[in-house]
């Protein structure tokens, strides 16, 4: 008896676990299948980029300029063991489009926008707004889900390619500024290292991120339970579950991407 009750709240555990990765993977897919389906809410799309896309500049911006300088101190420190500094140019190019600029900026939106998402959405709920959207004949996925969706899928990358460009300035500020490299040769080195497919795969692992942070918020704040307390957890369980996310789905982008 003593065996076997440790066993059955592991399995109980377990079935939770899939019985929710099961509810979220069809959410999922019900939002990629109403988005080729009309209606369309163009000015919930439009303030859906203004939210997440324009207002999560500055937030992007600041973290990518200061990861990009530190990351420039670190790879001079690490190159000067080896009489290597030279490649601080190229590496800090590398890291930023690569990885740091698609995941921290990642990250920084999840923060932001994921748990903006379910607050407001965990509100509606509370507030019964979403039944009354049902009574008005307006499916609340294709008002509430698919404009965020959307706006996040296509905003995403171009807030990580403006990440990317500002990281690298970072790195240049301090490799000119702080390490005496010439200012040119720094910009040439960097310009001829870079490849299509580094910036690329970036911009890609974006709109997937972009993807994750909006469906987390939209199925956590759905979900919400009655009361500000269950709004509370559906915003921390939005913002831990898109990190977690998209920390899993880099690796795998990478995976796919990079793999000799």
């Amino acid at each position: 008896m003593n065996l076997a009750a440790p066993l059955a709240r592991l399995g109980r555990s377990v079935l939770t676990t899939l019985a929710a990765t099961g509810r979220l993977g069809m959410f999922a897919g019900d939002t990629l299948g109403h988005l080729i389906r009309p209606p369309f809410y163009l000015r919930e799309f439009m303030h859906a980029c203004l939210q997440i896309g324009w207002l999560s500049l500055p937030v992007v911006g600041l973290t990518a300029l200061f990861t990009g300088a530190a990351l420039a101190l670190q790879i001079y420190a690490g190159g000067a063991r080896f009489s290597a500094e030279a490649v601080v140019p190229s590496i800090v190019a590398i890291g930023m489009v690569r990885e740091l600029g698609p995941v921290l900026g990642g990250l920084m939106v999840a923060a932001r926008v994921a748990s903006s998402i379910a607050a407001e959405i965990g509100t509606m709920k509370v507030t019964e707004q979403i039944d009354a959207l049902v009574t008005l004949s307006t499916h609340p996925m294709k008002y509430l889900t698919v404009p965020r969706v959307l706006a996040a899928t296509l905003t995403m990358p171009l807030l990580v390619a403006v990440g990317d460009t500002i990281g690298i300035m970072g790195g240049w500020l301090v490799g000119v500024h702080r390490l005496d490299f010439n200012s040119a040769t720094y910009i040439k080195t960097t310009w001829d290292f870079l490849e299509f497919w580094d910036v690329g795969s970036g911009l890609v692992k974006g709109a997937a991120f972009g993807f994750i942070v909006a469906v987390m918020g939209c199925y956590h704040g759905m979900n919400s339970a009655r009361g500000a307390q269950g709004v509370g957890r559906a915003t921390k369980s939005a913002v831990v579950a898109a990190s977690v996310l998209i920390l899993a789905a880099n690796y795998l982008l990478t995976e796919v991407f990079f793999s000799a």
